[in-house]
């Protein structure tokens, strides 16, 4: 079963006439805007989606929306982070992955950076079978993906805490705006403070 809170508003959006798996950009803001008006998400009873749970991070899995519990290896030496990450993979390393962590833009600039991400589709089919073509070489030589950078984060697969959640892509939207970003030392507003003050 796909988790509450994506069922919630994808009822709510066809019952305004909103089909959750047709992206035209209006329906994109629908769904985002929508998302901005939860006031909270039960992070655990999410993690309860046993349909959407995968065990393992592989290269399949670049290009696809996954979020996961995590417990930074140097979190004592870091300024802030986010133990609940909603990430793009985008490389595989020997000891984890490369990850766009959404949650570290505010949520104006990550709209922006999605709908730049939306650019390089492989099909719009908002299925099992649609994903990103991403890699940090190609983020990293556009400059319209910019807002990019401070979203990139290595995870260690040994403190990465139970399975990963696959977000369905027909789900991205609504996920983009939750407000599931849980982060450590630092609040969210001073987090994206900080991450505009070095996009100047």
């Amino acid at each position: 079963m796909t988790a509450y809170i994506f069922q919630q508003i994808a009822q709510k959006g066809k019952f305004e006439g909103i089909d959750a798996s047709i992206r035209q950009r209006d329906a994109r803001t629908w769904f985002r805007n929508a998302a901005q008006e939860v006031s909270s998400v039960n992070t655990r009873r999410l993690m309860n989606d046993k349909k959407n749970l995968v065990n393992k991070m592989d290269e399949e899995s670049i290009g696809s929306m996954y979020m996961f519990s995590y417990n930074p290896k140097h979190k004592e030496t870091l300024p802030h982070y986010d133990i609940f990450p909603l990430i793009f993979p985008i490389g595989m390393k020997s000891n984890g992955f490369l990850g766009i962590n959404l949650h570290y833009l505010p949520p104006v600039l990550r709209a922006i950076l999605m709908n730049r991400l939306y650019e390089t589709i492989n099909n719009k089919k908002y299925d099992s079978t649609t994903k990103l073509k991403i890699s940090y070489e190609l983020l990293n030589g556009y400059a319209k993906f910019n807002y990019f950078k401070p979203c990139v984060k290595h995870y260690l697969l040994d403190y990465v805490s139970g399975s990963f959640l696959y977000v369905e892509p027909s789900n991205w939207d609504i996920a983009l705006m939750l407000p599931t970003e849980r982060f450590k030392k630092q609040s969210k507003e001073l987090v994206w403070k900080s991450v505009r003050e070095n996009l100047k």
